[in-house]
């Protein structure tokens, strides 16, 4: 069973990364280094409030991919609740700010698309290995 981190530790952390990648146009160092990352911003599922995180995204057949892996815990990480609640959401990939729909992928297409993503990233099938949950794809389809 993997641990969770508290949620300060996780925001602290998330910060620290959002910082530095509107500092440098969408481009952040140390362990995402060359990783295509994006901002998402949801709407918290809860607190109706906004809801920001750094994320590593996938090009997969036109789509642009997002995966609810959370390294492999146990639970799905907070943004996933956030986007089924309310698929409308905010991205901003490089400079680029834009508003999405976010489509939870169905099993099939999920496993498909998951077979590619592992394929590009294979940290994602040792997350998968660590957990007993489907750990979830999205789809972001420009709003």
């Amino acid at each position: 069973m993997t641990q969770v981190p508290d949620a300060e530790t996780i925001k602290a952390f998330n910060k620290t990364i959002v910082d530095e990648f509107r500092a440098n146009d969408g481009q952040v160092g140390g362990q995402f280094a060359g990783a295509d990352l994006l901002l998402l911003t949801t709407t918290g599922a809860k607190s109706g409030q906004p809801r920001l995180n750094p994320l590593a995204y996938l090009r997969i057949d036109g789509k642009l991919i997002i995966i609810g892996s959370f390294a492999g815990a146990d639970v799905d990480p907070a943004w996933v609740h956030n986007l089924r609640a309310n698929p409308r959401a905010q991205v901003e990939i490089g400079t680029e700010l834009f508003d999405v729909t976010a489509r939870e992928l169905a099993p099939a297409e999920r496993d498909a698309i998951f077979r590619e993503v592992t394929a590009a990233a294979p940290g994602f099938a040792d997350y998968q290995a660590k957990t007993s949950r489907v750990i979830p794809l999205f789809e972001l389809q420009p709003a």
